[in-house]
């Protein structure tokens, strides 16, 4: 029987794709300084070591010609899971990703899909400079044809992204680095799956039902422990899945609490708040106590250094829009 390792989120990517690696020779893994150097944040640590040059592939500095490799090589068979430094450099190769990543499935009438899982360090937080820290998961989610992944914790990164690397059609896997190394978690050694699309109620309550992912979860989490103490009982979900989102999971927990709060570091126009709103307007609007709160960043590109404290919601934020849905 298989035993546990207590993994860091980083260390969690890691050993989801080795495993892949080492049960599946069509995974592949691709970028710049992947290789020899483990990775601008190490999550490849080893592995060109283990796996050697044709399977652990260093890359020029080049996000088109990775993202576009990887499309190529999806379309012949294998099965590759390329690395963009810093989500925020994806958009050079942006037009690889929603002109073919996203389309091959409708294009040749799903004759033919695309297994290929495009990774990136994701979210604020770091004390970055420009473009290191970009949100813009509703990119991404606005596009048909492409799953979008946040993990939240270790364990659900491994079983994520062996669940992305094993789906037939592409992945967008975004890793909160703000959390790569901020605790740990057990996390088996052996090979499982977290199902893609389908959301974790991470506390349960009666009040109000918080919906976050990604790096917000602890805060929120933070939040709702800390209102316990004043009687009230927030639910926090984790959708760990933004597209295909689980709307299931989240109006059944509307339904049950009546009030909504959405938790996300991206900017409040246009980010997936604004989705989750509208889908309980329309899903389960009877049932609605309050305006729906957004607790999220704010319409401005993500500042530099400290101020990434004063832009990204932290628990005092989340509890002052969890009140207001309270108190209405």
């Amino acid at each position: 029987m298989s035993g546990t390792q207590n993994l860091t989120l980083v260390q969690a990517v890691r050993d989801g794709l080795a495993t892949e690696m080492a049960l599946d020779d069509d995974v592949i893994a691709l970028g710049q300084d992947i290789g020899k150097n483990g990775g601008v944040f190490r999550a490849t640590q080893g592995l060109q070591e283990e796996f050697g040059e044709q399977r652990v592939v260093d890359t020029p500095l080049a996000e088109s010609g990775i993202i576009g490799s990887a499309v190529g090589l999806a379309t012949g068979g294998m099965k590759p899971v390329p690395e963009i430094q810093f989500s925020g450099f994806m958009y050079p190769g942006f037009d690889q990703i929603v002109s073919h990543m996203a389309r091959y499935r409708t294009r040749s009438r799903s004759r033919f899909t695309l297994p290929m899982v495009l990774r990136a360090p994701y979210g604020g937080g770091i004390r970055a400079p420009e473009h290191h820290s970009d949100s813009k998961e509703a990119f991404y989610a606005h596009e048909a044809g492409l799953k979008v992944v946040v993990p939240s914790t270790p364990y659900d990164t491994k079983g994520l992204l062996i669940s992305a690397i094993r789906d037939p059609d592409p992945v967008i896997f975004l890793e909160p680095k703000l959390i790569y190394r901020a605790f740990r978690e057990d996390v088996p050694e052996e090979d499982y799956e977290v199902p893609l699309g389908e959301a974790a109620v991470r506390r349960e309550g009666s009040d109000v039902s918080v919906f976050t992912y990604g790096a917000m979860t602890r805060p929120t989490l933070e939040a709702a422990e800390n209102l316990a103490e004043e009687g009230i009982d927030a639910e926090v979900v984790d959708l760990r899945t933004v597209s295909p989102m689980d709307r299931e999971a989240i109006v059944e927990s509307f339904k049950k609490t009546g009030r909504g709060v959405v938790v996300h570091e991206a900017p409040k126009s246009g980010g997936l708040a604004g989705e989750i709103t509208a889908l309980l307007q329309e899903e389960a609007l009877v049932y609605q106590e309050a305006p729906i709160k957004r607790v999220t960043g704010f319409d401005v590109p993500v500042p530099l250094y400290a101020m990434e404290d004063y832009y990204l919601p932290n628990a005092a934020r989340v509890e002052d829009g969890i009140r207001e849905a309270v108190e209405f």
